[in-house]
């Protein structure tokens, strides 16, 4: 599966109306507090750096997949949450501004880390490693006009226009969950004749990787006695990983080039839209304990 105007134009569109609107339920005493009390950002970014891919390389060793699929599996590990996950956090109630902050930090570690996974995968299951690099400044771009500009925009709007902000984002929800409908079904039509087939090869394996994942967010979150909405965040940007990403390190021409590794990120976008507007329905209805 490699990138189509689904996930290149429409999909980064909606994520930056949906984060426009996060903002404006936002204000920087919500960062400002991220940051003088740093143990969720801490304990978040430990858990994307080290606890995925660690829990990614035990999966592909013990799971019987083919080699191609076992570096795929990985390369969705070594992409952690992107603007999806901020959107899923939001719907769930969850510490939007730790979910935001830990996207944005992440994202720029990976630039470095996802090219020493993916070539550790690759010797130990391919018995082939590429020199492979992400392009800095572009991932940096990328992350700063889905997710940066437009929270800024919102938050600036709800400093200027409070009581317009109010309006406008209690009905930003239902604007979300109608763009995760119609994300899901987009992309079911569009791999319609694959779906079944690539469901057959790797579903099983993908579906593992995220509920794991995701229990492994709200263990790690709740040993460290964090609140129920930084759990929340946690649980969600270890869980739910940058589906769009791991298909364009797999299947781009500038990168791995190798459109078979992207098999799983495939799948996976399409699980990860349904587990996590599971858990946003659970979560959001105050089901979540700590």
């Amino acid at each position: 599966m490699e990138s189509s105007l689904l996930t290149a134009v429409v999909l980064p569109l909606a994520l930056f109306l949906v984060m426009l609107g996060m903002g404006l339920g936002l204000k920087l005493d919500d960062f400002t507090r991220v940051l003088v009390y740093p143990r969720a950002v801490i304990v978040g970014l430990a858990a994307q750096l080290v606890l995925l891919p660690l829990v990614g390389f035990g999966l592909a060793s013990l799971l019987p997949l083919s080699p191609e699929l076992a570096v795929g599996l990985l390369i969705i590990a070594a992409c952690p949450g992107g603007p999806t996950s901020n959107l899923v956090t939001y719907l769930a109630r969850g510490h939007v501004a730790l979910s935001i902050t830990l996207t944005a930090i992440s994202s720029l570690i990976t630039v470095f880390t996802i090219p020493l996974v993916v070539n550790l995968a690759m010797g130990m299951f391919m018995g082939e490693t590429m020199a492979l690099r992400l392009p800095f400044g572009a991932t940096v771009l990328q992350i700063a006009v889905i997710t940066m500009l437009p929270v800024g925009l919102g938050m600036g709007l709800h400093h200027s226009y409070p009581a317009l902000a109010i309006r406008l984002e209690r009905r930003v929800k239902w604007v979300a969950l109608g763009f995760l409908g119609l994300i899901i079904a987009g992309l079911l039509v569009q791999e319609r004749a694959n779906v079944l087939a690539f469901f057959a090869q790797v579903g099983w394996a993908t579906l593992t990787l995220n509920v794991t994942t995701m229990a492994c967010g709200y263990l790690i979150a709740t040993l460290a006695r964090l609140d129920r909405p930084s759990t929340t965040a946690i649980t969600v940007e270890v869980g739910l990983q940058n589906g769009t990403l791991a298909i364009a390190v797999a299947s781009a021409p500038t990168l791995l080039n190798q459109p078979n590794l992207a098999v799983p990120a495939a799948i996976y976008s399409l699980l990860m839209f349904a587990t996590g507007g599971i858990f946003a329905t659970w979560a959001g209805r105050g089901t979540l304990r700590v």
